[in-house]
């Protein structure tokens, strides 16, 4: 089963805040202008790069301080909508005043599996004695934890908010929280790495990096050599890249090893990461429709072996 673990669906950008269009759109030229345009981040956008894998994770965006939110009412709806495709991830802001309440409601939503916190964009220590307590309701409800970086969201973002490093007491004092970081944690990508080593419960979504092949190549290269390719997660990054080329990139990776006689991170390592059963790490039922049609092409492709 392949599941894209991280994708992104918004109706305007607006929901990302104000400084979003300026921050995240791609510069595109018409004649003498330069305007920035954000990639289409739409549910049809979604299913047509969906069609490259089983399942995906569509993550969630809220935050009192910014004050912007993608609604989950939008992503809960459109998961319930494709329950064979699709699995949510809630935006969730553990400095709200009824943030143990939303969760109880979040739990009880059935396209809503999970939860996507941004410290450094909520404007919170990600051990903040309400985050913590938000942790440990979380693991009673089952739902495990995206933490997305989220400083380039705006400059007013608390960029120390989003190290990696800030995890460990979170897994320290929750063991049984599921966790996963958000493109490796990247600046930061040691201080995940060495997390994976150290927590069973953590993993990390290669997400954005797969958008640069040779920041990709440097990290799975050393998650490699430190022994922690099974905890590395494949991520598309939609609506910025598509689950296709994101593959394609992850399967190409060693070009630059080949050109440039460096080592290679062997090819059944970077397989397992695509066909890795991520749902099912993280205590997930996978979507039923999608489980039953991989079950039934692997049958074909025994009898046709």
């Amino acid at each position: 089963m392949i599941i894209d673990c991280y994708t992104a669906i918004w109706q305007s950008p607006e929901q990302l805040g104000p400084d979003a269009l300026r921050r995240l759109a791609r510069p595109v030229t018409f004649g003498t202008d330069q305007l920035r345009l954000l990639p289409k981040a739409d549910t049809a956008s979604l299913l047509l790069s969906a069609e490259s894998v089983d399942c995906s994770f569509v993550v969630g965006f809220k935050s009192r301080a910014m004050k912007v939110e993608i609604p989950n009412r939008f992503i809960a709806d459109f998961c319930v909508e494709h329950p064979d495709r699709m699995i949510g991830f809630a935006g969730f802001d553990p400095t709200d005043p009824d943030a143990l309440d939303q969760l109880e409601l979040i739990a009880r939503e059935p396209g809503l599996k999970g939860l996507a916190i941004a410290p450094a964009a909520q404007d919170f220590h990600p051990c903040d004695t309400r985050a913590m307590r938000a942790y440990g309701r979380a693991v009673k409800l089952k739902l495990p934890v995206i933490f997305s970086p989220g400083p380039y969201l705006s400059q007013n973002a608390r960029l120390e908010y989003a190290r990696p490093v800030l995890m460990d007491e979170i897994a320290r004092t929750h063991p049984n929280l599921k966790i996963i970081i958000a493109n490796v944690g990247r600046p930061w990508v040691d201080e995940t790495l060495t997390l994976l080593q150290k927590h069973d419960h953590i993993m990390a979504c290669l997400g954005s990096l797969l958008g640069e092949p040779w920041a990709a190549y440097d990290t799975l290269l050393r998650a490699w050599q430190m022994q922690v390719t099974d905890k590395l997660l494949f991520g598309s990054n939609f609506p910025f890249n598509s689950a296709a080329a994101a593959i394609e990139t992850l399967y190409n990776i060693n070009t630059f090893a080949r050109n440039a006689g460096l080592p290679q991170v062997p090819r059944e390592k970077l397989r397992q990461i695509v066909e890795r059963d991520s749902a099912a790490l993280l205590g997930i039922e996978p979507p039923v429709g999608r489980l039953l049609a991989n079950v039934q092409r692997n049958r074909r492709v025994s009898r046709n072996a």
